[in-house]
């Protein structure tokens, strides 16, 4: 075997080695995408709390208030409530919560608080958007993000509309329209 018969064969060997490590590197990311896509398929789609259940208590503290206003959602029954779980960065939950406010006021009135939980990390941030967007509502912070994890929240907004005996009446996924909001609003009216 000659020289060039020799180099030939490396140059062989090194291109079936490079063919060989870029096979098995797809197959390695096909694989990933098959385990990604067959565990959200077989993902438990209902959250932890679904329509019907009763809403699971949690106290969390109110956020721009002149004191250490704690709010636990057992301290409201006899109420509807609305529970809506928010970020200051979730672009469809700064396009709701106008809408919270305008009906706010009106719903108040007919025996509806609306309780806004916010999973940021910081309070500054919430303040400075509570401010910004003039929130009368109820700001909650969910800082270890105890109450997201109880209720299995994943997408944000998510907002949970309890009757006045605590039982959860609708369960919604993502962003609200004024009309929508005031229909579910409507369906928590205590009698």
């Amino acid at each position: 075997m000659d020289h060039t018969e020799k180099a030939n064969k490396k140059k062989q060997n090194k291109k079936r080695n490079r063919l060989v490590f870029r096979f098995s590197i797809l197959i390695i990311l096909f694989a990933a995408l098959v385990f990604a896509v067959v565990s959200n398929l077989t993902a438990k789609e209902d959250a932890n709390v679904a329509i019907g259940d009763h809403a699971k208590d949690f106290q969390l503290k109110q956020v721009v208030t002149t004191n250490d206003n704690i709010i636990k959602l057992s301290d409201l029954r006899g109420k509807g409530v609305m529970l809506n779980f928010w970020a200051t960065y979730c672009g469809p939950c700064k396009k709701e919560m106008p809408y919270m406010e305008k009906l706010y006021p009106e719903y108040k009135e007919k025996g509806i608080e609306i309780l806004a939980v916010s999973v940021d990390a910081t309070e500054l941030v919430i303040t400075n958007f509570v401010e910004e967007y003039d929130l009368t509502f109820p700001i909650l912070h969910d800082k270890n993000s105890q109450v997201l994890d109880a209720y299995g929240i994943r997408p944000l907004p998510t907002t949970y509309f309890i009757d006045e005996n605590g039982i959860v009446v609708e369960r919604v996924l993502g962003e609200l329209s004024l009309e929508k909001l005031e229909g579910y609003l409507k369906q928590i009216e205590p009698n």
